[in-house]
């Protein structure tokens, strides 16, 4: 069994990164990143800390808006509409969730595709489902970059996804179908669960139920991915994938923290960089 150890390639993708930032300063272009929050949830300000301290450390300006949490959709249309106009900004991310009075999908459209360093605007998403040059979210684009890393076949593979959220399920599937692996994507309602899983090569899970996945839904020599970070009541951090069991049975496998986690906040940062090459 081999680790995809997702911290340290993350930290070479940055370093990367870093003198792609230097060369765009060279020629008069300051990569920048606004990011939204609205309301205090305390998960989202853990992530959005994590965002400042990549930016600060390849060099990416960075600016927070913290909204309140009785502000009005219109107020955060307005905030974005302003941001899409600032030629000094480059990528915009709205940290989810918001509040349940605000509609997410809405401020996503509003978001124009040019600055939506997370993949969330429906054209983004529509080009991505046409394999067309677009900004890819965050954390599929990560686990991508990980399988290719590790020379793990994705072309011909059977690929399994357990969960079909729109931040990361959906689009993985059209990543690992444009890559021309065979998917298979399960969820809640999926007859026989273990049978389906037995039968991948790449095992995704991404559910956020700790440790659901055990070894007896893991083909032997699978690459299994752990997307969950599950925090328990005593402040342990669990992936969706029993760790200790999977691990014997696996060839690769990624561990919770330290896998899927910062390659989602590598990926950003190389989506807002990209973002500011194509700037004109």
């Amino acid at each position: 069994m081999e680790l995809i150890d997702g911290k340290e390639l993350a930290k070479n993708i940055r370093a990367n990164l870093k003198e792609d930032v230097e060369a765009l300063k060279q020629k008069g272009i300051h990569p920048k990143l606004a990011v939204i929050m609205v309301g205090d949830d305390k998960a989202s300000a853990v992530y959005v800390r994590n965002k400042s301290k990549a930016c600060n450390e390849i060099g990416v300006e960075y600016e927070e808006f913290l909204l309140k949490e009785d502000t009005t959709m219109d107020e955060l249309l307005k905030l974005i509409e302003k941001l899409n106009k600032d030629a000094s900004v480059d990528g915009i991310l709205l940290q989810s969730p918001i509040p349940r009075h605000l509609d997410i999908n809405e401020a996503f459209r509003t978001i124009t595709p040019e600055k939506d360093v997370d993949g969330f605007n429906p054209v983004n998403v529509g080009k991505l489902s046409l394999n067309q040059e677009c900004f890819v979210s965050c954390t599929p684009y990560g686990i991508i970059k990980m399988l290719e890393t590790y020379n793990i076949p994705i072309e011909g593979a059977n690929a399994v996804i357990i969960g079909r959220s729109n931040i990361v399920g959906k689009p993985l599937l059209q990543c690992l179908l444009n890559k021309n692996a065979t998917v298979t994507i399960c969820h809640s309602k999926t007859k026989n669960l273990e049978e389906v899983t037995k039968r991948a090569d790449i095992l995704i899970a991404a559910i956020g139920k700790p440790e659901f996945v055990t070894e007896y839904m893991v083909k032997e020599g699978a690459t299994v991915i752990d997307v969950g970070i599950n925090r328990t009541e005593e402040g342990k951090i669990l992936g969706d994938v029993k760790f200790d069991e999977v691990s014997k049975k696996a060839s690769y496998i990624t561990p919770v923290p330290g896998g899927v986690g910062p390659m989602t906040i590598a990926m950003l940062m190389a989506n807002v960089v990209k973002a500011a090459s194509n700037r004109k």
